[in-house]
This record gives structure tokens, C-alpha cells and sequence, in this order.
């Protein structure tokens, strides 16, 4: 099956092509004081539009970035002046973070044709291509979002995948993993779900891009990560938990779900259950 990600010279041939929409997707952690707006007219791609996670989102939701409904997501995309049969390529300005959950937001809402950039904004501007700043103004296009709800997992549902033995992978560092460091977010206890796997993202990634496919390979068996089982992915918001599913569609993985509400979700419900230690 095709890889999910594309290198900084396809997109450069391509840069012009009618049905190609590029998306810049800058994110930053609690306490940055960058904006993805800033950044993003600061430079970015020629032709691309900034996807804001903490825009198009369930604004009705106490929890960070999680995903919207089809109608306003639609509704979103299309004001940014991608239609339904357009191809995407998403990048950030990390090499490789929040593009991995742009990219499974546009999967989650059924539009295939969307990759992420080899490197991000980073290679890009290592390799001297061009950049444009400043605002962008965006043509509305009809976009039809139809939501796939075998991408996504909620509380209940994580709970039942551990309780059966589920495989749940998730991102965060081992760290915090493990509950030695604290959580990025004020209040959050750190730690981990009884019986979780911990492949850090950080991990997944060399030089601000995915690794191979031989490379993906070896780390998920080193953890112990059976492919030819059912996945689950989480993380510390669902933001590189999308990491881990982009490593998975690498490996012809395409299945695998991510829990939206991860760990800011699970850790501060009451009587949480929390471990750790490895």
C-alpha cells in the first residue's frame, strides 16, 4: 500500500498543481508563548493554509484540540479552500508533531488523500526552497466530511481495549510515562493506564522526519508490539498519538484508531486508574 508520507522534492514538483492543497499546521505545547498564526505568516509553504488544532475543534469540550463534527469540520476545511477531492499535504514546523494529527483528523473525517511532509518546515528551509509570509486568504470550496468512527476511541472503549488485552501504545516520553516527570499541563497527574505500552513518538522519528519502514519495524517489536494485532493509540492530548498511527500506515497499518481524549482525559477522571514505574 502507498506510504503517507511524501519528500520535500515531490511537493516542490508539485507545488503549482491545481488539485493540490498544501496545510501548515503549527502547534505548540502549554506555556509557549509562539502562536500558530504568528508563526505560520511569519513563513510558510507557498500556497498553504494555516489548520489551527485549537480552532477547528469541539469547542464544547473542556479537553484540548479534539476532534469536531463532520458538519463543522467541513464547514472549516472549506472555508480554507480545500474541496473533497483535492490531495493534501500537511506539514508543521516541528519536522514531524501536529502534522501527524491533521493528518488523521482529515482521515477521521474520510478524505484519503492526505500526506505528510518528510521533515516538516524544517527540511524544507534547509534545503533553501522558497517560503512566503504574511496572511493568506482562502477561496471557500464545498468539502463533504464523512466521519469514520473505527479511527477513533473514546474513555469507554479504551477502558474495554485494556481490559481485553487490546494493544494501547502510547507516545508520551518515558518519563512521564512512568510518572518521574510531570505532565506539561498544570493539575495533570502523570503516569500511565494499567497495561498500556509506552512507544515514545520522540522515538519514531530521526532528524524531524519518520523513520523507514525496516527502522518502524524493529522499534515497534523491541517494545514487545505485535503488528498483526489490534492497536490503540494515546498519548498526552491525541496529538502524537496520530504520530504512532502514521508510523502504523508506514507499515500498511491503516486501522489503527486514536484515542481522542488521551491521557489529559483519562488522568482527571475521578478515581483514575494511574500506574507507574515502567
Amino acid at each position: 500500500m502507498r506510504d503517507p508520507i511524501v519528500s520535500t522534492g515531490w511537493l516542490a514538483d508539485r507545488l503549482k498543481e491545481p488539485d493540490l492543497r498544501i496545510v501548515d499546521a503549527p502547534f505548540y505545547m502549554p506555556g509557549d508563548p509562539r502562536t500558530p498564526r504568528a508563526e505560520f505568516e511569519k513563513e510558510h509553504i507557498p500556497g498553504a493554509v494555516l489548520f489551527d488544532l485549537e480552532e477547528i475543534k469541539d469547542a464544547s469540550s473542556p479537553l484540548p484540540h479534539m476532534l469536531t463534527s463532520p458538519e463543522a469540520f467541513a464547514e472549516a476545511v472549506g472555508r480554507l479552500g480545500i474541496a473533497e477531492g483535492d490531495r493534501i499535504v500537511v506539514y508543521d514546523h516541528m519536522g514531524l508533531l501536529s502534522a501527524g494529527r491533521v493528518w488523521w483528523n482529515f482521515r477521521a473525517m474520510g478524505h484519503d488523500e492526505v500526506f505528510v511532509l518528510d521533515g516538516g518546515l524544517p527540511r524544507w528551509l534547509a534545503e533553501g526552497r522558497p517560503v512566503s509570509t504574511g496572511p493568506v486568504t482562502s477561496v471557500t470550496q464545498p468539502f463533504t466530511a464523512r466521519f469514520r468512527p473505527e479511527l477513533v476511541r473514546a474513555i469507554d472503549q479504551v477502558k474495554a481495549a485494556l481490559a481485553s488485552g487490546v494493544q494501547v501504545l502510547d507516545a508520551r516520553a518515558r518519563d512521564r510515562f512512568q510518572g518521574s516527570a510531570p505532565e506539561p499541563r498544570p493539575g495533570l497527574p502523570s503516569g500511565h493506564m494499567p497495561g498500556a505500552f509506552n512507544t515514545p513518538h520522540a522515538e519514531l522519528i530521526v532528524g524531524g522526519a519518520l523513520k523507514s519502514k525496516e527502522e518502524l519495524e524493529v522499534l515497534f517489536a523491541s517494545e514487545g508490539v505485535d503488528l498483526d494485532k489490534p492497536i490503540v493509540t494515546t498519548c498526552g492530548s491525541g496529538v502524537s498519538a496520530a504520530i504512532i498511527a502514521l508510523a502504523l500506515a508506514r507499515l500498511s497499518r491503516w486501522d489503527a484508531p486514536v484515542y481522542d481524549g488521551s491521557w489529559t482525559e483519562w488522568a482527571t477522571q475521578p478515581n483514575a486508574e494511574i500506574a507507574t514505574g515502567a
